[in-house]
């Protein structure tokens, strides 16, 4: 359940730290009775709504629904994942984190190692030209015509990859082994092949290489934790292109990696909303005038990983684009993508600047406060969408506030259900003059394919746990809850449930549904190891990502007494297996339907199934 960290190692973790002393660290508490109280660090309050429990190692907010254990609390603090987590707790009770490896995972951790060897020489090489080398002048000039201070240069590890082919190569003192690593960093190019003299069938082909960056201005691209993983180089002379990235590689995939996040979290201001600009000198440059919530994509469009490393850093993300056509047609393509994360309680605007202006240029010619002004003012996702939507569109007529509805309907689908989705149907519905709730019902109006038709199979019943559970009286709850996450909440209250579940477990194991997966997983553990703490299964589920989903838990009224939490879990295990053969039967009779339809299309058959022939 927890990748490559022993189980037992979590296990030994979690009874080792405090996770009063943990939080305590990072966020001052006060004694209030056995536990202990602060204002809540994950939202604004003035009232002190967060607790964390001493005895039960655990910890919640009432305001904002926030919950987990030190784990949990690391994670959704610090803005990382977990094993990095698990890393950053073992570090501070002096415990060296333990790896179970295979050969092929220690060879590539070995592989890996070299690589970020390679590229830390590098961004130390390039820096060090920046300061030293004979031609340096024309970066020097370059970079203080951009405005930029010693201080930021330093800060983002700006330097200077000089002409020539074979620099980074030659002080590297490359042997073949060498070379390899820095082949596979991405700062190398294979020359094509030719034979070593020219001549001759079987000769030995030589191989030979050359730097990636030549003179270019470099810019170090960082992970969450500070390593150089790549490099962007902006070319000083007509080379083209005129930006050039490092490849992908091992540790550098261009869809997931974000300029200047590392950098923003070295901020001691705390993050409330990350800006998404186009470049690496907008990044600099607002970071240079005291705007250090900026990142940019690395010469690629918006990608959901993109999106779900910046929701977890913040609830709110501003989109920075130019106000020409392209910056808008960029700008859809980012709205497009964004719409299936749009979960409750995240916000996204899009601030489109003047034609031919970019941040860096904004922000020195207006200043900063006028800046964060217009960000301030940029525009939320529903006015952009439905901006662009109707443009072109009469919406005084009837077809044009049909059309616009038709236009919608396909994107307001992608929205996750919750409060948003609904806002957004309210919204267009004082558009188009329909009431929301007949819109919603057209929204979710499918064209259904034509299928043979299945006999209706008696459902199974629901379970009374697929409601809501009372929850804190800052929480309502709006959908029923999935039977698994129910499953996997009791397992959490007490693991040794699982110990005496008897029914066949085979079936859930081949459901595409992530909560069943981990709900087996558990189970599993359990029998493996009967003794395991409640601690240590959460600990689990932060690991398969369940820390958000699980929240709710922490503070929701526990409403099965412990003496029939066994016969509840059963019961659920049970319902589920049911609802899974009943639909397992149901595509069955279906795909038989299908068989007997395609026997009595073929020519000569009749219909009782036998030859048409007399």
């Amino acid at each position: 359940m927890a990748g490559l960290i022993p189980q037992s190692f979590i296990d030994e973790l979690l009874h080792r730290v405090d996770l009063v002393d943990v939080v305590n660290k990072r966020v001052p508490l006060k004694r209030a009775g056995i536990n202990h109280q602060a204002c809540c660090p994950f939202h604004k309050e003035k009232t002190p709504s967060f607790n964390v429990h001493s005895e039960k190692q655990f910890y919640h907010c009432f305001g904002c629904g926030a919950g987990g254990n030190a784990i949990g609390f690391i994670m959704d603090y610090e803005k990382i994942d977990f094993p990095t987590a698990v890393e950053t707790l073992a570090q501070e009770v002096g415990l060296e984190v333990p790896r179970e490896e295979t050969q092929a995972s220690k060879r590539r951790q070995e592989e890996n190692s070299k690589i970020l060897e390679c590229l830390k020489h590098a961004s130390q090489y390039y820096q060090a030209q920046l300061q030293q080398h004979p031609v340096r002048n024309s970066a020097a000039e370059y970079l203080k015509k951009r405005g930029l201070s010693t201080e930021i240069i330093r800060e983002f590890g700006i330097g200077f990859a000089p002409p020539g082919w074979d620099n980074l190569l030659e002080t590297a003192n490359a042997d073949a082994e060498k070379t390899g690593d820095l082949l596979r960093a991405g700062l190398l190019i294979e020359r094509p092949n030719q034979q070593k003299n020219g001549k001759g069938v079987g000769q030995q082909v030589e191989r030979s290489f050359y730097d990636r960056f030549r003179n270019r201005i470099m810019f170090p691209i960082r992970d969450s934790r500070g390593r150089t993983v790549a490099f962007g180089g902006r070319v000083l002379g007509d080379d083209k292109p005129k930006y050039l990235n490092s490849p992908e590689t091992a540790l550098f995939h261009k869809g997931s990696e974000l300029y200047g996040l590392y950098e923003s979290k070295l901020s001691r201001e705390k993050l409330e909303r990350l800006l998404l600009v186009e470049g690496y000198m907008d990044v600099i440059a607002l970071a240079q005038m005291g705007v250090r919530n900026a990142v940019a994509t690395l010469g690629t469009a918006t990608s959901e990983r993109h999106l779900s490393r910046l929701f977890r850093q913040v609830s709110e993300i501003v989109f920075c684009f130019d106000g020409d056509e392209a910056g808008r047609t960029a700008a859809w393509r980012a709205l497009e993508t964004i719409l299936p994360q749009m979960e409750d309680g995240r916000q996204v605007r899009f601030l489109f600047l003047p034609d031919g202006t970019d941040p860096d240029s904004f922000i020195r010619k207006e200043g900063r406060e006028n800046f964060l002004l217009a960000v301030s003012k940029a525009q939320p996702l529903e006015q952009f969408f439905f901006d662009k939507l109707s443009r072109g569109l009469d919406m005084d007529s009837i077809e044009g506030r049909a059309r616009l509805k038709n236009l919608a309907k396909p994107l307001i689908r992608r929205l996750p259900k919750g409060l948003y989705v609904q806002l957004m149907l309210d919204k267009m519905s004082e558009i188009v003059g329909v009431n929301s709730q007949t819109l919603s019902q057209l929204i979710k109006e499918r064209p259904g394919p034509t299928l043979v038709p299945v006999p209706d199979l008696p459902p199974a019943p629901p379970h009374p746990r697929s409601q809501p559970l009372r929850q804190s009286r800052s929480q309502a709850a709006h959908h029923p809850r999935p039977a698994a996450l129910i499953a996997i909440e009791l397992l959490l209250s007490k693991p040794e449930a699982a110990l005496s579940i008897e029914s066949d477990l085979e079936p859930l194991k081949s459901e595409p549904d992530q909560l069943l997966k981990h709900l087996i997983e558990m189970i599993e553990t359990v029998r493996d190891n009967p003794h395991i703490s409640p601690r240590v299964l959460m600990g689990g589920c932060y690991g398969a990502g369940l820390g958000a989903a699980l929240a709710p838990y922490w503070n929701a009224e526990k409403i099965t007494p412990a003496e029939g939490l066994e016969k509840e879990l059963h019961s659920i295990v049970d319902n589920i297996l049911t609802n899974i053969r009943l639909k397992q039967k149901k595509l069955n009779v279906s795909r038989q339907l299908e068989d007997l339809k395609k026997r009595l299309s073929k020519p000569g058959v009749s219909g009782n199934g036998e030859s048409g022939d007399s």
